[in-house]
């Protein structure tokens, strides 16, 4: 006889995969895009779990930025599609959600850094005390509370990349989605900004970031590596290297991508 500490409960199997299915954030099934006849993705699908820092990693020209924006709303699938928090995008709903930080700095010149933040603010519903507050937040994090009052136009291009990830943060979203966050900044700032992401992935934030540096792909949990439109391979970057048995990612990337070829 068999004892019933020893038999299984489907109900708790099914219980588990709810809750795996709850814990997806971003599900991209089958996604291809093209511009005119260029196909620029072809066939991805991935997922990414709540809480996840993940890496989209690859060459200039591999895709990343298209799917970035892709997840982001900011343009449409040609074939298959993007969930994100159970929304197929694009989805207002689901990018009120999402803090969304591209390469090109989407950033008003003659106005302050105060007043963009300020205007951003005003968009996600925020006022009065609490919108000033959380602007302070920000400009401290960012490293900009001395620059608040100068005009974006005579900023550096790391400052505006500093203040375009002020503003993604704004509305505390549930993903965020950093196309190459760290261009332009110098060694300093560039650890500051990884320390902030692993923050918000500790608050329950999910982090998706592009980036072409293998050095930094090695600090995300795990890593989608795309080259010509196409994922070679999903994995943390242990796996990555383990599976190509290589010492460092970069390694991984030129004998994953040639099996894959």
């Amino acid at each position: 006889m068999i004892c019933g500490e020893d038999r299984a409960d489907p109900r708790d199997h099914q219980h588990h995969r709810r809750r795996a299915l709850l814990d997806i954030v971003v599900t991209v099934e089958g996604l291809g895009k093209s511009f005119g006849k260029v196909r620029v993705l072809s066939e991805l699908s991935l997922q990414i779990s709540r809480s996840e820092l993940f890496g989209l990693v690859g060459p200039s020209g591999a895709g990343k930025t298209t799917l970035a924006r892709i997840m982001a709303g900011m343009t449409g699938a040609t074939t298959g599609r993007v969930l994100v928090l159970g929304q197929e995008m694009p989805s207002l709903e689901a990018i009120n959600r999402i803090g969304f930080m591209s390469q090109a700095d989407a950033l008003y010149g003659d106005l302050t850094a105060w007043d963009n933040l300020q205007f951003f603010a005003s968009l996600y519903g925020l006022s009065g005390r609490a919108k000033t507050q959380r602007i302070t937040e920000l400009l401290d994090l960012v490293t900009l509370s001395s620059d608040a009052k100068k005009r974006v136009a005579a900023f550096s291009g790391g400052m505006k990349r500093r203040l375009s990830l002020a503003v993604a943060l704004l509305h505390r979203p549930e993903v965020l989605i950093l196309d190459e966050p760290t261009i332009g900044l110098d060694p300093l700032l560039r650890k500051s900004v990884w320390d902030e992401l692993r923050s918000l992935q500790g608050t329950g934030t999910t982090v998706v970031l592009t980036t072409h540096s293998m050095d930094e792909a090695d600090k995300c949990q795990r890593l989608g590596m795309i080259r010509h439109g196409r994922l070679l391979a999903v994995g943390s970057p242990a796996e990555l290297k383990a599976q190509a048995g290589t010492a460092t990612l970069e390694e991984a990337f030129v004998v994953l991508g040639g099996k894959s070829s």
